[in-house]
């Protein structure tokens, strides 16, 4: 578990790519009872204008955050997390092992403050070639031992 004395600005967070199916869309919707179509019918988002379905966008912030907390150790030293959608991430359908939506997420600490408490500010990327910004203004508040 990293401590707050051992936390400087500038520090880089390990970055993740979590894979994101089609399976772990519906599983989402069933824990969360969010089931609208555009998240598993590939019809449907396209007639509202999507290119294909689309991750929900809770499910997404829960991945990103995912970086935070393996890092520190701890879920419950978040005491704030915010993040504004950019970018849905496009969640093609396929068999293969490797089909669907990659979402890379990277974390540095952009403030360490004499609270305790330690901002790190989250990239996360996906899309074609994972160059499209999905979260803007992505940022924990941890409060470290």
């Amino acid at each position: 578990m990293i401590k707050f004395a051992d936390v400087a600005k500038g520090d880089v967070l390990p970055a993740q790519t979590f894979p994101i199916r089609r399976v772990d869309l519906v599983k989402y919707a069933g824990a969360s009872g969010d089931f609208n179509p555009i998240h598993w019918n590939e019809r449907f988002a396209q007639s509202v204008g999507l290119p294909d379905v689309i991750a929900h966008g809770m499910f997404t912030m829960a991945e990103a955050i995912r970086v935070v907390t393996d890092w520190c150790g701890d879920p419950g030293m978040i005491v704030e997390y915010q993040v504004r959608f950019t970018k849905p991430v496009v969640v093609p359908d396929g068999v293969a092992e490797d089909s669907g939506a990659r979402l890379t997420v990277t974390g540095k600490v952009s403030a360490v403050n004499e609270d305790g408490t330690v901002r790190v500010d989250l990239t996360a990327m996906s899309g074609p070639e994972g160059a499209e910004k999905v979260l803007g203004l992505a940022r924990a508040v941890v409060r470290l031992p």
